[in-house]
């Protein structure tokens, strides 16, 4: 499996009046995350265009453990765990001080031809060999 952290303070703006990060944030440290975990793979969201493929999310699962605050410091760990016929990642968002997990989920991505918009059943050649080779 390949893993990967980022980590990120929260700011201001994705508080809300109990300066409480909005659970609606937590998709975009996903995001963020994700876009850093594949760009450690070498397959980030430029190649994947330049291979003919869009890799929409077609499943999420959030779950909220502990409350993240404003200017907190937390990393957003990342593990691929299936990328032969789908990129499944699993998340996991702890506090970078106490250790504490705050949330985990994953998401579930699918390739889908960017010519005719038809999902594929098994993920492009050049991700798949990319993957095995850091593994």
């Amino acid at each position: 499996m390949i893993t990967d952290a980022i980590e990120i303070k929260a700011p201001f703006y994705d508080v809300d009046s109990c300066d409480v990060v909005w659970h609606g944030h937590y998709v975009k440290y996903f995001e963020e995350a994700r876009c850093h975990l594949l760009d450690k793979v070498g397959y980030n969201y430029q190649v994947m265009r330049e291979d003919g493929y869009f890799f929409p999310v077609v499943d999420m699962k959030i779950k909220f453990v502990a409350p993240l605050v404003f200017a907190q410091v937390f990393v957003v760990s990342t593990t691929l765990v299936e990328w032969q016929n789908r990129l499944k990642i699993n998340y996991e968002i702890f506090d970078k001080e106490s250790k504490e997990k705050i949330t985990k989920g994953y998401t579930t991505q699918v390739a889908v031809d960017v010519k005719n918009r038809q999902m594929q059943f098994e993920s492009p050649s050049r991700l798949i060999e990319m993957v095995e080779a850091m593994r």
